[in-house]
Formats: structure tokens, sequence, C-alpha cells
């Protein structure tokens, strides 16, 4: 087995239990003890996994409530952000209707969305003012304000969706992971998603690769329950679990 087939190996391993000792993972690879042992060394550098006395443990970057504001998360990841949106757009027909979460991803990709006869509905007031620039035939969600991600959000709104049945949905996420499943840090905002996600036929979670193995305090959705469009696929195991697109420059 090759070294680069190798660390793939430890890392699903750890992905799917978490956690596994040297003689295990020395017995799953059919490999030398020593060997595993030097491969946890490279990996625990590359920041892949965290070697501990006897073994290792699966990374899984647990956040906090804080969310930076819009202007500062539309700078982070840029580049991977435009080509995920760009994808994205594409998957739209004149005959949908389509349902765009706020995020500063979902809103690149309103700004990619061409000339169309689709319906859309946005909780994103950014998202709004740009679906009306574009001459869209869009509706906004009415509800509470919630500034730091320029979103509509509270139980006017769930309401509001509960009504609906999209074809479509485009939903934004702070993190992606294989136990935890899609999470967010604020509960209004993840209600929000989880109506939506709820009322639609097809679900696609727009996220660049920074946003796989961050956990954070509020789940709105199981894995399987979207399709992820990413600019880099995950190590681990997160395809065996949901459908995932990577899309390039």
């Amino acid at each position: 087995m090759l070294t680069q087939e190798r660390y793939k190996t430890i890392i699903d391993i750890l992905s799917e239990r978490d956690a596994a000792t040297v003689t295990e993972l020395a017995a799953a690879l059919g490999i030398s003890e020593s060997t595993i042992r030097r491969d946890l060394i490279v990996l625990d550098r590359e920041g892949r996994l965290r070697k501990v006395y006897g073994g290792a443990t699966a990374i899984n970057r647990t956040e906090g409530m804080v969310e930076d504001e819009v202007n500062v998360r539309e700078q982070i990841m840029a580049h991977e952000k435009d080509i995920i949106a760009e994808y994205a757009a594409t998957l739209i027909n004149d005959d949908d209707f389509v349902y765009i979460d706020s995020g500063t991803t979902t809103s690149r990709f309103v700004e990619h969305i061409g000339s169309s006869r689709a319906i859309f509905v946005t909780n994103g007031i950014i998202h709004a003012q740009k679906l009306l620039n574009k001459g869209l035939n869009a509706y906004m969600i009415c509800g509470r304000i919630r500034p730091v991600t320029a979103s509509v959000i509270g139980s006017e709104g769930i309401n509001y969706l509960q009504r609906f049945n999209f074809t479509k949905a485009f939903i934004g996420t702070n993190g992606i992971d294989i136990t935890s499943g899609y999470t967010t840090p604020d509960s209004d905002e993840a209600m929000m998603k989880a109506k939506a996600i709820e009322k639609s036929f097809a679900v696609f979670v727009l996220a660049d690769h920074s946003k796989f193995r961050r956990v954070y305090p509020v789940t709105f959705a199981e894995l399987k329950k979207c399709c992820i469009i990413t600019d880099k696929l995950p190590y681990g195991s997160f395809s065996d679990k949901t459908i995932i697109r990577e899309v390039t420059s």
C-alpha cells in the first residue's frame, strides 16, 4: 500500500470511529505498528489527526457562538466561494421554485444567476437586493432581522416558509461534521434552515472546504439530508454519508 493510501485509510478509520489504537490501525492496514506510529507523527504534524498515547483521535474543531460580521466573512475563502457559487447557479431551471438561505456563499450564488423565469424566496437582506437588481421574480421573508448575518429569522419567518414547497434550496452552513451534521452558532438561524430543508425537494449546501470538521452549537440537519457543493473533497468518509460535488477552477 502506497504512503498516501495508508494516510487516507487511517483518516477514514478515525472519521468512522473518532479514535483508534496503533494496534487496531496496524491490523486494519496489515502493516507493522512501527510504520503506523511514523504515519501518525506525519499526519499529526499536518493537522489531519491528533496523536495521543497509544493511538490517535480525529480532529473535529468545536467552535463557539461568536460569528464574524458579513463584510469580514465575505473576504474569507473568496475565490473558493465564487467557484462553488458559479456552479450552483447552473442548477437552476426556469420552472424552479427556489429558496436561497442567507450567507456569504449563497450571496455569491445570487450574483451568478442569469436571466431566469424561476421564482426565488430568500431570508437574506443582501440577497433580496441583488435579486431585485437583476430583475428576477423574488420574495423576501418577513421576521426579525439578525444584523450579524443580515438575515431574517424568527417564528414569523418560519410560519411564512410553512406554506411553500420548494423544488430546490441553496443553504449556507458554518460547519459540517459526520456525526453532528450541518451546524450553526445561532438557534434561530438553525430553525430557519431546518424549515427550509423540510419544505424543499432537493437541498444543496454550499460550503468551501474549511467548513468540514467544524462543529457549532446547533445542528440544523443530518449529513444525509443535503447534497454538498464544495471546492475540495474532505478527508474521511463524508462521501459515504451523502452526495458531494467537488467543483474546481
